[in-house]
């Protein structure tokens, strides 16, 4: 007959017993943990050197960028852009009327900040970097900012990138398939990295010789602003 001593030193033993299969339980979640996430991070770091997945500041030009102009300028223009940013769009056509004051005094430099907001922003970036594999960049870049009021506001944007592809001589299958590489989605989240760690808090933002500069109500005070910056 059991005794109400017997019963409580039974209970107690089935609470330790309980915490021991707890700590074992516990312990083996933790190694298997690391076993999965130590792998996954070596990976994630791996991804970044080996996909042009490095981020680069503003006032620098990676091997990955796009530029136009003068590549040797001693003047650097780094915009960090969205393709369904209104701003932007606006941006890209002030930048076209002061070009022909420009383009012999600077590097100017595209860097991708697709905004969470834009819905098609990202697919747009993917597209332009795959045109990139073309040598067609800056040529998509231009068509999607031209019609950005059209596909910006239809549920499928794609027959739109694709007929910009098509109208640009590139081959659309090809471009279909670079899309999906990863160091296509890698270069766009690198540009994201470098623009979010230069504290870009929204589009465009532009930076001349890695200073970032108010955003230019006109071509000249954007020529200005150059004219500036080599003098100086």
């Amino acid at each position: 007959m059991s005794t109400k001593k017997d019963e409580q030193r039974r209970i107690k033993e089935e609470k330790h017993a309980a915490e021991l299969r707890k700590s074992k339980l516990g312990s083996l979640l933790a190694k298997v943990a690391a076993g999965i996430l130590i792998p996954l991070v070596v990976g994630v770091l791996l991804y970044g050197f080996f996909t042009n997945g490095q981020a680069v500041p503003p006032g620098a030009v990676g091997e990955a960028d796009h530029v136009r102009g003068n590549a040797a300028a001693a003047v650097t223009v780094t915009v960090y852009a969205d393709f369904q940013c209104p701003a932007c769009r606006e941006e890209t056509n002030l930048v076209a009327r002061a070009w022909p004051r420009i383009r012999d005094k600077v590097a100017f430099v595209f860097r991708h900040y697709p905004l969470d907001i834009h819905n098609h922003a990202f697919t747009a970036a993917r597209y332009a970097e795959a045109a990139a594999k073309q040598g067609k960049f800056w040529e998509m870049h231009d068509s999607l900012y031209a019609d950005q009021a059209l596909w910006s506001a239809v549920d499928d944007p794609l027959p739109f990138f694709d007929g910009y592809a098509t109208q640009l001589s590139l081959n659309v299958e090809q471009l279909h398939a670079d899309m999906e590489l990863p160091e296509v989605r890698a270069k766009i989240l690198a540009d994201q990295r470098g623009g979010t760690r230069a504290r870009v808090l929204g589009t465009p933002t532009i930076f001349i010789n890695g200073r970032p500069i108010p955003n230019p109500a006109t071509p000249a005070d954007l020529i200005a602003a150059i004219d500036k910056a080599a003098a100086g």
